[in-house]
């Protein structure tokens, strides 16, 4: 039979905060946390010089040198969201989540960039130098995964996905199929990312990072006719997801229900999406879900600021929904967060969703005549009771993901 699974805990580390009441006062004041980064002038060629950093971050210092060695920047605001979505669901320290019941579902594009360094440098300049017992582990892609397991003594299945964008939504995805089908009571599902120049260069080369140095302000604008690309940022989101009896057995207070979940592949390019197939998992996750498109109320899109990534998603969201349903993205707001932010976006939604406020597409003055005819959300925030809400992102290599959580109010 299958199982029903709910949320009972989530966190975040981002460029705005790292609670919900933190993130709301600065979504509420319609401004981003997008900085020009005056150090990415010493590389060459790098046009972009804006990101969205997370400043005066400190890893918890509670843990022993032997417990976080094997960690980057990365691995660390893994962990940091993830203990904090753990006490928050009750279950920090629990002798409950270390009997192989919790499993970890996490991913992220790479480890991190400065591990990765040193092993560049062995192949360039034969040399061992900076190379430790720790390097790799740090470099990896599954470090995050791998880490939060470790201290936290997670010993169910680790699911590790590396799929660019769709890394967090994936890992929350995964998540929800290993519980509904009954092979784990609970899981940690999310993604991070950390920023790093070499980052801003993968999209520079393809033209599609945004430009506005003197402007950080203004930048990013999905959706918007005078949009000019994307501007990265960094952070961490994870959930606590559990099978609905054992939540209620406990006395676990429930924040939403997760009921739907699509993922497909273009299978056509690796960096141009195509509408068809974004719509496809739309519907896959509406099916899963048993809901009509209308019963959605409010949808979180992509929306990176890039031109061909903006016009598919829209297009592809108008064809199954309408205009009707309210339509905003966050990335206007933190940047694009790579691995972390399906996680981010699907938590932030959750909340939004349960106070009845959902926050509106700055940077969004005039709309792209060639994106789809939706209800976008502009200016100011929306209040809105709403029963479901979708957030949805789209990855290099074609990899759609779809959620649908539902309105606790059983």
């Amino acid at each position: 039979m299958e199982k029903r699974v709910v949320v009972t805990g989530f966190s975040g580390v981002t460029a705005l905060g790292n609670s919900y009441d933190e993130i709301r006062k600065n979504l509420g004041k319609y401004k981003n946390a997008v900085k020009y980064m005056p150090q990415w002038e010493d590389y060459k060629g790098l046009h972009s010089k804006l990101g969205a950093p997370i400043e005066n971050y400190e890893f918890t210092k509670k843990y022993s040198r032997k417990m976080t060695r094997s960690m980057g920047p990365v691995a660390k605001m893994s962990c940091t969201a993830s203990e904090a979505a753990l006490e928050m669901a009750g279950l920090l320290d629990s002798e409950e989540i270390k009997n192989g019941d919790m499993g970890v579902s996490y991913g992220s594009c790479s480890g991190s960039p400065g591990a990765v360094k040193d092993f560049v440098n062995l192949l360039n300049s034969f040399d061992t130098k900076g190379i430790t017992a720790t390097t790799y582990i740090k470099m990896m892609s599954h470090t995050c995964a791998v880490n939060i397991s470790l201290l936290f003594g997670l010993r169910g299945r680790v699911i590790t996905t590396s799929s660019a964008c769709t890394s967090g939504s994936q890992g929350i995805g995964y998540a929800y199929e290993a519980i509904k089908y009954g092979k784990q009571k609970m899981m940690l599902a999310g993604g991070a990312e950390e920023l790093c120049p070499s980052q801003v260069a993968v999209f520079d080369t393809l033209f599609a990072t945004s430009t506005k140095n003197d402007n950080p302000e203004l930048s990013p604008a999905a959706f918007d006719k005078n949009r000019d690309g994307l501007v990265l940022g960094e952070g961490a989101g994870t959930l606590i997801l559990e099978d609905l009896d054992s939540a209620k057995a406990r006395g676990a207070k429930i924040y939403a229900e997760l009921v739907g979940y699509g993922t497909n592949c273009d299978a056509q390019h690796v960096t141009s999406p195509s509408k068809d197939t974004m719509q496809i998992t739309m519907e896959l996750a509406l099916k899963d879900a048993n809901l009509k498109p209308e019963q959605i109320g409010y949808i979180n899109g992509h929306g990176t600021a890039t031109e061909r990534g903006d016009i598919a998603e829209s297009q592809a969201t108008y064809e199954l929904f309408g205009d009707k349903i309210p339509y905003s993205t966050l990335k206007n707001y933190f940047g694009h967060t790579l691995g972390a932010c399906g996680a981010i976006e699907a938590w932030l939604s959750i909340e939004m969703m349960n106070e009845g406020w959902f926050a509106p597409n700055i940077n969004l003055k005039e709309i792209d005549e060639n994106c789809g005819p939706l209800n976008y959300i502009q200016n100011e925030g929306l209040a809105s009771e709403v029963n479901y809400i979708m957030s949805n992102n789209f990855a290099f290599g074609g990899i759609n993901t779809s959620l649908i959580f539902k309105r606790w109010n059983d």
